[in-house]
C-alpha cells in the first residue's frame, strides 16, 4: 500500500511542478539573452536589484499558496478566486512600494559599493522592467490559483510559447540589429504581460467553479492575510537575497570586474538548474496544503519524502556534470580567457551550489505549507548570523577572495538545510492537520466537519 501511495504522490508532483519549470526557464531565459548583448555583467540587473522586488513579490504571494492548497484540499473551491484577487490586491500595492528601488537602482548599487561601471547599465536595465514587476503582481497569484488545482497545462504552454517568442525578439533585436538591452528590457516587460493576459483570459473563461467573478469579499480580513503573507515574505526574502549578497560583496574586492563577472555566470548556471526545483517548491507547497486540506497527513509526509528524494538525484547529476564541464561551459557566456578560467576555479563550489540549493527549494516549499514565521528565523540565524559574515571574514580578513565569500555562503545552506531537515523529520503531521481545519474554519467562512474528511489512518 505504501509503495503504491509513494507512486502516486511522485506522478501528482512531476504533474504539477510543470508550471514551475516552465516559468522559471523562462526567466531564465530573459537573463541568458540578456547576456548576449555586451559583457558578462550584463546579467547583474536581474542577479541583484530586480531579485530583491522579486524577492518581496513572491513572499507576499506564497500565502496563497497555503490558503488556495487547504481550501482546495477541503473542497471550498468558491473561495479560491476571493484568495486570489485579496492576493492581487496585496501585490500591487507591493509594486507600487518597491518602484522606487527600481527608478533609483544605479545610486543603492553605488551605495552597497558598486563599482559605477556595473552601477550604471545595472540600473538603467532595472528601471526599464518596472512594468515587468507589475505585470508579476498579477501573475503570481493567478498561477498560484491555477496550481493549488492541479492546472498545470495552460501556464506551461503559455510559458513555453512566450519564452520562444522572447527568445527570437531578443536575438533579432541584440544580435541582429544590435539594439542593445534596452530593447532586451523591453522584450521583457511584453513577454510578461502576455503571460499576464493570457491567463486572466483563461481564468476568466475556463475555471467557473474557483472563479465567481469580481467580489468585494477580496477586500474583507486584509491585514490578516497580510500577516500571514508577511511571515512568507520574511522567509522568501531572506533566501532570494542570500545568494545575491555574494555578488554585492564581490564587488568590492580588488578586480571586482573579474570577480562579479564569474559571480554572475555562476549564479546563471544554477539558476538554470534551480528552476526545475523552484517549481518543486510551488509542488510540495501545493500537495502538502492539498493533502492537509483533506484531513491525509500521511500522504502529506510521503509527498515530502518523495520529493526530497527525487531532487537529491538530480542534484547529484547535476553536481556531476557541472564538476565535468568545469572548463567548458563558460564559453557559453563569454569569451574572455580571463573570465573563463575565474568560471572554472568557482566551478567546484557552484557544484556543492547546485546540490544544496536541489534540497533547500522542496524544503522551503513544505514550510510555505504553514511554518513561514518559523523558517524565517532560522532562515535570518544561518543566512545572516554565520553564512554572511563567515563569507565576509574568509573572503576580506582570510584574504581568501571570492572563493572564500562563497565558502561563508555554502556553509549558510548547509546549517539551513540540516536544521530544516531536522525540523521535518520531528513534525507531528496529524497536529498540522488539526491546525488546517481551524485555518479553513476562520479563512473559509464556515465550519468544516473535520469526521467527514479521509482519516490519515486509512490511507
Amino acid at each position: 500500500m505504501e509503495a503504491v501511495l509513494l507512486e502516486r504522490r511522485s506522478d501528482d508532483l512531476d504533474l504539477i511542478g510543470e508550471s514551475g519549470d516552465y516559468r522559471e526557464a523562462r526567466g531564465y531565459g530573459i537573463t541568458f539573452v540578456s547576456e548576449m548583448s555586451s559583457s558578462p555583467l550584463s546579467p547583474l540587473p536581474t542577479s541583484v536589484v530586480a531579485n530583491f522586488a522579486y524577492g518581496f513579490l513572491l513572499g507576499m504571494g506564497s500565502a496563497l499558496e497555503t490558503l488556495c492548497g487547504q481550501a482546495f484540499g477541503a473542497g471550498q473551491v468558491h473561495m479560491l478566486g476571493v484568495y486570489m484577487q485579496r492576493s492581487a490586491i496585496i501585490l500591487f500595492a507591493t509594486c507600487i512600494l518597491l518602484a522606487p528601488r527600481y527608478i533609483f537602482a544605479t545610486p543603492i548599487l553605488m551605495l552597497l559599493g558598486q563599482p559605477e561601471q556595473i552601477a550604471k547599465p545595472a540600473g538603467f536595465f532595472t528601471m526599464l522592467t518596472i512594468p515587468q514587476m507589475f505585470a508579476l503582481g498579477v501573475i503570481l497569484p493567478m498561477q498560484k490559483f491555477l496550481q493549488a488545482q492541479s492546472i498545470v497545462n495552460v501556464i506551461a504552454w503559455v510559458s513555453a510559447v512566450t519564452l520562444v517568442g522572447h527568445v527570437l525578439w531578443c536575438w533579432l533585436f541584440i544580435t541582429v540589429l544590435g539594439w542593445g538591452t534596452t530593447c532586451a528590457a523591453l522584450a521583457c516587460d511584453v513577454s510578461s504581460w502576455l503571460i499576464a493576459i493570457s491567463q486572466f483570459v483563461y481564468v476568466v473563461g475556463f475555471c467557473k467553479d474557483g472563479w465567481k467573478g469580481f467580489s468585494s469579499d477580496a477586500f474583507r480580513e486584509i491585514w490578516a492575510f497580510l500577516r500571514l503573507s508577511f511571515a512568507s515574505t520574511v522567509m522568501l526574502c531572506l533566501e532570494v537575497w542570500y545568494m545575491m549578497s555574494i555578488i554585492v560583496l564581490a564587488g568590492g574586492l580588488d578586480d571586482a570586474i573579474t570577480s562579479v563577472g564569474a559571480l554572475s555566470i555562476c549564479m546563471n548556471v544554477d539558476g538554470l538548474e534551480l528552476m526545475v526545483f523552484i517549481g518543486m517548491n510551488a509542488t510540495i507547497s501545493v500537495r502538502v496544503s492539498n493533502e492537509l486540506g483533506l484531513g491525509r497527513a500521511r500522504a502529506a509526509k510521503y509527498s515530502v519524502y518523495v520529493t526530497l528524494f527525487q531532487s537529491l538525484v538530480i542534484g547529484i547529476v547535476c553536481m556531476i556534470a557541472i564538476l565535468a564541464t568545469r572548463n567548458h561551459f563558460a564559453v557559453i557566456y563569454t569569451d574572455s580567457p580571463i573570465m573563463q578560467q575565474a568560471v572554472a576555479r568557482l566551478s567546484g563550489l557552484l557544484s556543492i551550489t547546485v546540490l544544496l540549493n536541489n534540497i533547500q527549494p522542496v524544503i522551503s516549499g513544505v514550510a510555505i505549507g504553514g511554518w513561514q514565521g518559523v523558517v524565517a528565523y532560522i532562515n535570518l540565524a544561518c543566512y545572516y548570523i554565520v553564512g554572511v559574515p563567515l563569507g565576509y571574514l574568509l573572503g576580506y580578513v582570510g584574504d581568501m577572495g571570492v572563493l572564500g565569500l562563497w565558502g561563508g555562503i555554502i556553509v549558510g545552506i548547509g546549517l539551513q538545510t540540516l536544521v530544516l531537515i531536522l525540523l521535518i523529520y520531528r513534525t507531528n503531521w496529524d497536529k498540522e492537520d488539526e491546525q488546517t481545519s481551524e485555518r479553513m474554519r476562520k479563512w473559509g467562512g464556515q465550519d468544516i466537519d473535520v469526521a467527514m474528511k479521509p482519516s490519515a489512518n486509512h490511507l
